[in-house]
């Protein structure tokens, strides 16, 4: 199992922001994403960052950590915009980026540049149609199409990412739609749990979800004749009902990791500390986590 981190993009890079990047790759975490929206949630009114600039700062001052988005969306993304920077990225880090990709929501992105949100069809419309485009852009020095949703003419994406053919997709699924486009095009699967348990459902009935949508990404893989165990397989924590058991402490955070590894999760994420907010945590124990979590998990 792998052990990642988000770092939101909150703080100033001249307070805080940089260091945040320096400490994630010195305490030993796989990858570093981070958000990739216009605003979010409860820090709608605060400080928020965007996601590209902020991760070719962070590519430029570490050397090995991987770096991602987690996830970026058609809400307010074009693929032929989204590849150029993509690539200019995957080139600063020397290809040590993963793009982390999902349909998006409701959220404050959906209505930022002046359109009414997308109904769940209609974001798995352009879901369908942003990630195929997506994955030739990144993978053909020249591309044209001309679809119901996105259109390129002649877009150049040369010299194309260091990582070959492209750097990676983690996809971001639980409908039929979405798990098979992860199953085609992913080399990673995302979930959050399901969300129709987070407030009133248990955390065993959450294990049972999570275990019924890998199972579906099974079925999406061995309909194309391809092995779901080629794809890494991504919890991204604090939207299950345990919400922030993870952080509480080493062994709550082996625990949990431990029932997610029996099903099949092959990298947890954890949300960096932010003081007075959602994901509020002991720094102490978010340290430990890092150093020794997976270690005291194969013990």
């Amino acid at each position: 199992m792998r052990l990642s981190t988000v770092i939101l993009p909150v703080r100033r890079w001249s307070e805080g922001g940089r260091d945040q990047w320096l400490r994630a790759e010195s305490l030993g975490f796989h990858t570093a994403y981070t958000y990739d929206h216009l605003s979010w949630r409860s820090f709608r009114e605060k400080t928020w960052f965007g996601a590209v600039p902020t991760l070719t700062a962070a590519a430029a001052v570490t050397s090995r950590l991987r770096l991602g988005t987690l996830v970026t969306s058609p809400n307010f993304r074009h693929p032929v915009t989204l590849a150029k920077e993509l690539i200019t990225l995957d080139d600063v880090s020397g290809g040590r980026v993963t793009l982390g990709i999902g349909a998006g929501g409701n959220g404050f992105d959906a209505t930022t540049l002046g359109q009414e949100p997308w109904t769940p069809r209609e974001r798995a419309d352009h879901f369908g149609e942003f990630v195929p485009l997506l994955d030739r852009l990144l993978s053909e020095d020249s591309v044209s199409y001309d679809g119901t949703h996105y259109s390129a003419v002649e877009a150049r994406n040369i010299p194309g990412c260091v990582q070959r053919p492209r750097l990676p997709f983690a996809v971001a699924a639980t409908g039929p739609r979405g798990l098979k486009l992860a199953a085609r095009h992913g080399q990673a699967w995302v979930t959050t749990g399901d969300p129709k348990l987070f407030e009133a459902g248990t955390p065993e009935q959450s294990l049972e979800a999570i275990a019924g949508q890998i199972g579906k990404l099974g079925a999406a893989c061995e309909e194309i004749g391809r092995d779901v165990e080629e794809l890494d397989k991504i919890l991204l924590t604090g939207f299950t009902p345990d919400r922030g058991r993870p952080l509480e402490s080493l062994d709550a955070f082996v625990d949990f990791a431990g029932r997610h590894f029996v099903l099949g999760i092959t990298e947890i994420v954890v949300h960096a500390p932010i003081a007075d907010s959602d994901f509020a945590a002991d720094e102490k124990v978010f340290e430990q986590i890092a150093t020794e979590g997976l270690a005291q998990l194969a013990g």
